[in-house]
């Protein structure tokens, strides 16, 4: 294991490979997307979660499309259809457990925390299964427990739109996440399936009123796996500062996100911005809530990141200015993997 194998909370690569016409593999390097087998080991990015997202149809939440002279309001996309999202959701997991059979060894989707560490200190890509907005669940759970038995391991109840769980905060710039109602009943029920399944609950996209529901059920640490401080950037996207103190006495984390209208405290979309700007996410929530709360999120594959970053090889300059930013090794060794790791220990199941 080298000092920081990089865990990530978030990637679209599913997503990228599924969508593209004539997607290059994903064991070849290539300069399509931010991830592929070479780049990570470059980047010494060690695995993450792999996000199954359906898409709607025709529709692009694009914020520089819904621009006004204070910032932007992207609307709400329409509900998705149940057989829509479970047709997608099969097709991208099996993305996923495709490329683990092409991988002969190089990549594996991990089940345990056990499992977990064994390829960090073996070279091997960890990916998680994870479903973001539960959209191909139906009420019954009958598709989740099917989903937890092929190696579901983690769950965002809502992207950005309403679903029969909750609803999604919107790309709404300046705005308070508290956007929306909460929770439904099914919603409710369905933290509980989680909680009995062990499956972990990712709180990122849920509006505020939905993330209080949560914290009010969930018997696991609160975790939003790509989400950053509003307090830097007042994007309805970004955790205030008392749901990230909640996330904190919960003794879950948050994964920095590197989208740039994220980091910005402008929320612009302009991508010539330092690294600086992540480290400055990363260093307010370790500093005001405390280091073993904040890991990295990336977003890779499914947002617009920094140039300074690039794609996945730019993650060791990234660990070069946290450093010079004040972080010891065994700081980073929890922002880069370790507190994953605590918190997937006390979820799963």
């Amino acid at each position: 294991m080298t000092n920081f194998p990089i865990f990530d909370g978030h990637n679209d690569t599913l997503l990228r490979l599924h969508m593209s016409d004539n997607p290059p593999s994903f064991f070849e390097e290539s300069s399509a997307g931010h991830i592929d087998l070479p780049r990570a080991k470059k980047g010494g990015f060690a695995g993450g979660f792999f996000a199954v997202y359906t898409p709607n149809e025709d529709y692009e939440a694009e914020p520089k499309e819904h621009m006004t002279d204070d910032g932007y309001d992207v609307p709400l996309p329409p509900k998705i259809s149940h057989e829509r999202a479970l047709s997608f959701t099969n097709a991208l997991a099996a993305k996923l457990f495709k490329l683990e059979f092409e991988a002969k060894g190089q990549l594996k989707v991990v089940r345990s925390t056990d499992e977990l560490k064994y390829c960090l200190e073996h070279d091997i890509m960890a990916t998680i299964f994870h479903i973001e907005g539960a959209e191909a669940i139906d009420s019954n759970f009958d598709a989740l427990h099917v989903l937890h038995q092929a190696g579901l391991r983690s769950l965002g109840i809502v992207w950005s739109r309403p679903n029969v769980y909750g609803e999604g905060v919107p790309f709404r710039y300046p705005s308070s996440p508290d956007t929306g109602d909460g929770l439904t009943d099914n919603g409710r029920a369905l933290v509980r399936e989680c909680n009995k399944l062990g499956i972990m609950i990712d709180n990122t996209h849920l509006n505020e009123k939905g993330f209080w529901d949560v914290a009010a059920l969930t018997d696991a640490p609160l975790v939003a796996t790509h989400s950053n401080a509003h307090a830097l950037s007042p994007i309805a996207r970004n955790l205030t500062d008392k749901q990230l103190s909640a996330i904190a006495e919960s003794n879950g984390l948050a994964g920095i996100n590197f989208a740039v209208n994220m980091l910005r405290e402008d929320g612009g979309l302009g991508t010539d911005i330092s690294l600086d700007e992540i480290v400055r996410h990363v260093a307010y929530i370790a500093e005001k809530f405390g280091v073993e709360h904040v890991a990295l999120g990336s977003d890779f594959d499914g947002t617009t990141v920094p140039d300074s970053l690039g794609d996945v090889t730019g993650l060791p300059k990234l660990i070069e200015r946290l450093k010079v930013h004040g972080f010891h090794d065994s700081e980073l060794q929890k922002i880069t993997y370790g507190n994953w790791m605590r918190v997937l220990r006390d979820t799963w199941k």
